[in-house]
């Protein structure tokens, strides 16, 4: 970005001492490796190494979100065979027919990569914690590979978009969710729409096509907004004064689109429904200035802001005091640049837009309240609960912008230390997050249920029956979910058949709850129903012949046709 697009600049007045610089290839070479080495450091200090690389038979248990990635990609790496849609795990819920593990967040991208490969991967090994490696490695990298499409190539530059990027909070503050770490996939898109509005190319728009395809196969939201910034190259030559090659941009752009609706269909994603609940988990007004989680300036609020009541963590979206910082020195400095820019830059600046209010939603809340309410929305938008992701490629626009335009100070080495200081303020203030990341990453919560007792039941029996079913869970029952999830993680480090699976989105009706049917009917050979203690009490009196045939495990128990023993 910048007044120069990606172009070249003025370099100095002429009676100026040349500057000494590095040949072309060597400055990119240097770095590119600079950055390579801020991502993996940041992935080796952070990520312990049983965590990148995991077994089965640890004596701790994985929870939340990544469990529940970890288990939909045990049991898809572990099934040998090849099915349709390619993404379904047939042994993973199975009373539901099994499951697309991208309904269960499994990150299909990297599954699909590692299941050629599983013959030789450790038992119960998944790749969940080697994507967050990666996704820091990546991080820097493709900021720096941004930052060079809007023309800027200096090293200097590059190591303050690098710095900053990997300490951006939305990101670092998503640890708790593997793909949703996936922002490099944001910094690549934004980097294809400054290449793509300098030129055209089937080459560029193919490997648009790809890139949205990919952060499809990571997630979703991550795919939408990525053809939204694909979208702005259009939009931008449109509003460009005599910009030729709208057409074309149109035509790529569409078959950009076209190519993601086929891979919907091929991955069995096309028909899928959630919970919905749209405005729930919106963006408030503050969020982009309220520094929670700050180190730079601690102790200012004490939690996320929210005005909807469900706790604001999906719209947390604080920009960082280096990031802040920069806007505040261009703003200053170079208000005109700015100006050039975002002029520039209007189908971006407006596809930025419409981003930023998908992201506030239609209960709009600023502070503790909703200072305004549109009443009813469209049922499509039920499929962005979590609108507050929306606002993440508005803030990478602006880091990228940011730096590029401080980095084209008239003085050039003041431009250079100018936009390496945004990335330093924005590596100290992101200390605290770090710091959760690595503390979340190495903890080893132990076992709820018995898990040497399960692990050996499980290996003596074909199939497990699971009750509470995930569909019979009531809202709120965290110790059920929970305890449900532990159960599953432990299924999948072989991979049983087991009768159900948490997922986010199902294609057709929401799965009904069929818990006393399956309690009631007779135990099959090989089968294990384990009843979990939310579910004793209604569950274990219709099992037949339970007297006989159960025995505790702890508060849960175990149900088999021949006595299920220790």
């Amino acid at each position: 970005m910048g007044e120069a697009g990606a172009g070249t600049q003025r370099i100095a007045p002429a009676a100026a001492a040349p500057e000494r610089t590095l040949a072309p290839g060597a400055a990119a070479a240097l770095a590119y490796a600079a950055a390579a080495l801020l991502g993996g450091a940041l992935a080796l200090a952070l990520l312990p190494p049983d965590f990148l690389l995991p077994e089965a038979g640890r004596p701790w248990k994985p929870v939340g979100d990544a469990a529940q990635h970890i288990v939909a990609q045990r049991y898809f790496l572990r099934d040998p065979a090849w099915h349709w849609p390619p993404l379904l795990a047939p042994h993973l819920g199975t009373a539901e027919g099994g499951t697309n593990i991208a309904f269960a967040d499994g990150i299909p991208l990297l599954a699909l990569a590692l299941k050629p490969l599983a013959a030789w991967l450790p038992p119960g090994f998944h790749g969940i914690g080697l994507f967050y490696g990666l996704a820091m490695l990546a991080q820097p990298l493709a900021a720096l590979w941004c930052l060079r499409g809007s023309g800027e190539r200096r090293l200097l530059p590059g190591l303050g978009a690098a710095l900053a990027a990997a300490s951006m909070p939305a990101w670092l503050n998503r640890y708790g969710h593997a793909a949703l770490m996936g922002h490099f996939l944001l910094l690549l898109g934004l980097g294809l729409y400054l290449r793509l509005v300098g030129r055209q190319g089937a080459r560029l728009w193919g490997a648009a096509a790809a890139l949205a395809v990919a952060a499809l196969l990571v997630h979703p939201y991550l795919a939408a907004m990525v053809l939204a910034l694909l979208g702005a190259v259009p939009l931008t030559r449109l509003l460009r004064p005599g910009a030729p090659g709208v057409g074309a941009a149109l035509a790529g752009c569409g078959a950009a689109g076209a190519t993601v609706l086929l891979a919907m269909a091929a991955f069995g994603y096309l028909g899928a429904t959630g919970e919905g609940g749209y405005g729930q988990f919106a963006m408030n007004l503050l969020s982009p200035v309220w520094p929670h989680r700050s180190g730079l300036l601690p102790g200012l609020v004490a939690a996320e802001v929210d005005a909807t009541g469900h706790g604001g963590w999906e719209g947390y979206n604080w920009l960082g005091a280096g990031l802040l910082a920069g806007v505040a020195a261009a703003l200053l400095l170079r208000p005109r640049a700015l100006a050039v820019t975002l002029r520039r830059h209007a189908g971006l600046a407006l596809a930025l837009l419409a981003l930023t209010l998908l992201a506030l939603s239609h209960r709009v809340g600023a502070g503790s309240a909703v200072v305004l309410d549109l009443g009813a929305v469209p049922a499509v938008l039920g499929q962005f609960r979590a609108s507050g992701r929306f606002f993440w490629p508005v803030a990478y626009a602006l880091l990228i912008g940011v730096v590029a335009v401080l980095a084209r100070h008239p003085r050039r080495g003041l431009g250079a230390a100018l936009a390496l200081a945004v990335g330093l303020l924005q590596f100290a203030d992101a200390a605290p997050l770090r710091a959760a990341l690595r503390d979340w990453a190495a903890a080893r919560p132990g076992w709820t249920l018995d898990a040497p007792a399960l692990r050996a039941l499980f290996a003596r029996h074909a199939r497990l029956t699971l009750l509470p079913s995930w569909s019979c869970i009531a809202r709120g029952a965290e110790r059920d979910y929970a305890e449900a999830l532990e159960a599953l993680v432990l299924a999948s480090e072989t991979a049983l058949p087991v009768s159900t699976m948490y997922v986010a989105r199902w294609r057709g009706a929401p799965p009904a709850c069929r818990d006393a049917a399956l309690a009631a009917a007779p135990l099959g050979p090989g089968e294990l129903r384990l009843i979990l203690p939310g579910a004793v009490a209604q569950a274990l009196p219709l099992v037949p012949r339970a007297a006989e045939r159960c025995v505790a495990l702890g508060e849960a128990v175990a149900c088999a046709a021949a006595a299920a023993g220790r």
